[in-house]
């Protein structure tokens, strides 16, 4: 790889923290809204689909130009282990969230709780992949 390429660290602790801190600081403020619970409980399945699909849409699109600063050909594999594995962190951080607000309810009403937990992942996860590009090279 020539010297004036980025070289792009591997997925690492660091990362996994700057993720989880990124998705907590979109999603607490979201999760602690009463709007938020009422518009996951009412949201059509389609919408919820669209919510995913714009969610992984746009971190992909700001990893692929940030993070990875438009050069992935040789780092394919990377780029979407990343993009998949800050969301999944950020669904499991805002899962973490609403438990602590007695707001999951995954034994009573486990298709609220996902409604939840996807609603509010939608900014987290932006949240957390702009705080995983804050020292790339």
């Amino acid at each position: 790889m020539p010297n004036n390429q980025p070289v792009k660290p591997n997925f690492n602790a660091e990362d996994i923290g700057q993720i989880a801190v990124g998705a907590f600081a979109l999603s607490v403020p979201i999760a602690f809204s009463e709007e938020a619970w009422r518009l996951s409980a009412s949201l059509p399945t389609l919408n919820l689909v669209l919510v995913v699909v714009l969610s992984l849409a746009f971190i992909t699109l700001f990893a692929y130009q940030s993070v990875f600063q438009a050069n992935i050909v040789k780092r394919r594999r990377a780029f979407f282990l990343r993009v998949i594995a800050a969301y999944i962190l950020t669904l499991l951080v805002v899962s973490i969230v609403l438990l602590a607000l007695n707001k999951l309810p995954l034994i009573t009403d486990p298709i609220l709780a996902l409604k939840r937990i996807i609603l509010i992942a939608m900014p987290a996860s932006m949240g957390a992949i702009i705080v995983d590009s804050f020292d790339k090279e």
